[in-house]
């Protein structure tokens, strides 16, 4: 999952504390509150001094279970593991505890050459259930064929396209999501951030290569959503602090550069990208000319693509030179791949955002759209108004996620624990990109140097068609700005399909993602 940053970091600061003073000025015009009750003394640390960040006890605590499963015309026997491991300090002192679940082959002849993927999902905020139970686990939620949200109660089935045959997996919690937490007196703060997670999460991969014996396993990575800008991140990261170098990663519905996805004065870009995955929005829901409609979705974007690539490009260049006819012809151009009326588009000044999409392309049925996946339909309480109420692709894998995650841990995997398990939380914010003031986050750059540095790292792309948090063709511009040499553009490769963010959901194209993965990892040692 992703949530943007609507704002550069200082701009979205300022407008915060605006609006904060602006509360407390009218709060104090009407009357003064009363004192507030005096707060509770903080809980006391070991040593009977009060703790300033309290939290549970940073221990480490893992389950071991063992299973078999029939993938992939085999049956394989498997360890699962569930539990935490503590990172510290140098002098022992404990900073955080991380929760993880892996799942190690137990057949495999010589565990040097099994490769070994940590794994996670985005945000910020969000554990790793995604990917963990939707996509690569032994086991996934049971959806629709299309990834329909199914009526309760839920169901998990064996999951034919896990990764186990050719992999061996660490689904990683970062620090504050599922049950991972910081240490008793440790600042969140320092977890919170671009900097902070890469750090913390490389230290977990380091502690994990060491205590399970797998520093000389073939080494990879996957994510989703922002999850995909930490793979990115960790890439260099890993190599630069921990001599760890990947054999590949996967990115899910990427974002690696910040400037394609967040529209600011003087930031076009995002209107440019968007509208190729507008069109498949409108495809499916037979919104297109007929021409367009007639072909498949794959075609109707291409057509989109050339269009937004081109003459919408120039005609954002141009901004206010555009003359009254250029500007007709454009907003005539923009209805026809959009769905939406001209009078709309001209109203918009030629730039529909995201989120005034969501809530117009079915306005006139009293509908919504997904931001995760525009194929499903929310129903606003207010039409006329314009507002995006919900999201009902999230709404369609809330519940079965979290309940059959919570109720898997506990039955399965034999881990208990009463805390919350934090699927998508709000504890991290605000996330400091405190690294990249006065500019958008890119972490494409440290990719481009991983790779430049590591020759035999190699990235797979999975887009969805559908996706609306994180549209294809930004992430066609990012990697085709990366400036990559000639001799290493062959590391990364793209593939599509027509779903949404959570493009796994739909059960064809797990499996398409699930075959293109095992190209990936033919470089690695066979077993």
């Amino acid at each position: 999952m992703f949530f943007p940053i609507r704002l550069p970091r200082p701009a979205w600061g300022f407008a915060i504390l605006s609006m904060a003073s602006l509360l407390t000025a009218q709060a104090q015009r009407r009357q003064t509150p009363p004192p507030p009750p005096a707060a509770p003394a903080p809980p006391a640390a070991a040593n009977g001094e009060p703790t300033k960040f309290p939290a549970p006890p940073a221990e480490e605590k893992i389950e071991k279970t063992q299973h078999t499963i029939e993938a992939a015309g085999q049956k394989i026997p498997y360890t699962a593991l569930a539990g935490t491991l503590v990172l510290k300090k140098e002098e022992g002192k404990p900073r955080a505890s991380m929760f993880f679940v892996s799942y190690t082959r137990d057949d495999a002849p010589d565990k040097s050459k099994r490769p070994i993927t940590f794994i996670f999902n985005g945000g910020p905020g969000s554990s790793s259930v995604w990917l963990h139970m939707g996509a690569f686990g032994p086991k996934r939620v049971e959806m629709g064929p299309d990834g329909t949200q199914p009526p309760p109660p839920y169901r998990l089935v064996d999951n034919d396209d896990t990764l186990l045959p050719i992999t061996d997996m660490v689904f990683i919690d970062p620090v504050s999501t599922g049950f991972s937490r910081p240490a008793p007196g440790e600042d969140p703060k320092q977890f919170h951030g671009l900097e902070g997670d890469l750090a913390s999460v490389s230290e977990f991969i380091r502690l994990y290569l060491t205590r399970y014996d797998r520093w000389s396993s073939p080494k990879y990575l996957a994510g989703e959503s922002y999850g995909t800008t930490r793979a990115a991140g960790l890439s260099l990261y890993l190599l630069e602090h921990e001599g760890i170098y990947l054999n590949g990663i996967t990115l899910i519905s990427t974002v690696l550069n910040f400037e394609t996805l967040e529209a600011t004065p003087g930031n076009d870009l995002p209107y440019i990208f968007f509208l190729p995955s507008f069109t498949a929005a409108a495809w499916y829901h037979k919104k297109l000319p007929a021409d367009l409609q007639h072909g498949d979705v794959a075609q109707a974007v291409q057509q989109s693509r050339e269009f937004a690539g081109g003459d919408y490009t120039l005609a954002l260049m141009k901004g206010d030179r555009l003359t009254p006819a250029e500007r007709d012809a454009i907003a005539k151009k923009l209805a026809r791949f959009t769905g939406l009326s001209e009078s709309y588009i001209q109203l918009s000044n030629l730039r529909v955002s995201d989120f005034q999409f969501f809530s117009e392309l079915l306005r006139s049925e009293r509908r919504s759209i997904g931001r995760y996946d525009s194929r499903l339909v929310g129903i606003p309480s207010n039409p006329a108004a314009g507002r995006f109420d919900y999201d009902p692709s999230y709404a369609s894998v809330q519940g079965a996620y979290t309940n059959m995650f919570n109720n898997y841990v506990r039955t399965t995997l034999n881990y208990e624990s009463d805390l919350p398990y934090e699927i998508l939380t709000g504890r991290v914010r605000p996330w400091s990109y405190d690294e990249y003031q006065n500019r958008f986050v890119d972490v494409s750059v440290r990719l481009r140097q991983a790779i430049t540095q590591n020759p035999s790292l190699h990235v797979l792309i999975a887009n969805g068609y559908y996706d609306l948090a994180t549209p294809f063709f930004a992430t066609e511009y990012t990697v085709h700005h990366m400036q990559l040499d000639d001799t290493l553009r062959k590391n990364v490769s793209l593939m599509y399909c027509d779903a949404g963010h959570m493009l796994y959901t739909k059960k064809a194209c797990l499996d398409k993602l699930r075959a293109q993965m095992e190209t990936l990892y033919k470089p690695a040692p066979a077993e």
